[in-house]
């Protein structure tokens, strides 16, 4: 995906993969990775997620990585919270309180950025990129972060073929070669289609939701 695209799905506010709510997987999961008070948390390809709220108000560090700053401004602005604003290399980084989000492109982020991350946190990174991009993404993850990280990560699954992304269907088998050396393991799958009137729209006969505890 080229950066405009992203750019202008959210400068014509076309952000249907915004959830208005926490996660739920989130918040049933996550405490099983016993993340311990201060704990900083990679949250790649944020946007404006409330999950990035809950996960600071369970004593967390939360480090956002998002490419649009309509998104990051308009994350603070609607949480009533006044960011401090600098320029760190090839990102502009905003950070209140226990929130740091920097706006900028993923792939230029480098090991000192993340310095201190030991969690990382996925729910709409992987299936938003096309699939010649994701092997690239998981190999930048390992590159960035400490052998000894873990996290969450939340796929959706569907027949491509009936759909375009994205949301791109990411398959478990894509799931366990894409992230072996985090060895994925499959918390919950659940078929969510018949509360999503766009899949259902579209004719997709199945829409999965995938939940992974992942250790490297």
């Amino acid at each position: 995906m080229q950066a405009e695209f992203w750019q202008s799905r959210w400068n014509n506010n076309q952000i249907g993969f915004h959830q208005p709510q926490v996660n739920a997987y989130l918040q049933q999961y996550w405490p099983t990775l016993a993340m311990p008070a201060g704990a900083r948390v990679l949250v790649p390809l944020c946007g404006k997620s409330l999950d990035m709220l809950w996960l600071a108000g369970q004593g967390l560090q939360v480090f956002g990585v998002e490419l649009s700053e309509r998104a990051v401004e308009d994350f603070f602005a609607e949480h009533q919270l006044v960011p401090q604003v600098s320029q760190r290399g090839a990102f502009k980084v905003f950070r209140c309180e226990d929130v740091e989000i920097c706006c900028g492109d993923f792939f230029a982020l480098r090991a000192e950025d993340v310095q201190g991350c030991t969690a990382l946190y996925d729910r709409a990174a992987v299936i938003a990129l096309p699939v010649e991009m994701r092997k690239r993404y998981v190999e930048h993850l390992g590159a960035i972060l400490p052998a000894s990280a873990t996290g969450l990560l939340i796929t959706l699954d569907y027949d491509q073929s009936q759909l375009d992304g994205p949301p791109f269907a990411v398959t478990d088998d894509e799931v366990q070669v894409l992230f072996a050396a985090w060895q994925p393991q499959l918390q919950a799958s659940h078929d969510v289609l018949a509360d999503s009137p766009r899949f259902l729209q579209a004719g997709a006969s199945h829409l999965l939701e995938r939940v992974y505890r992942l250790q490297r």
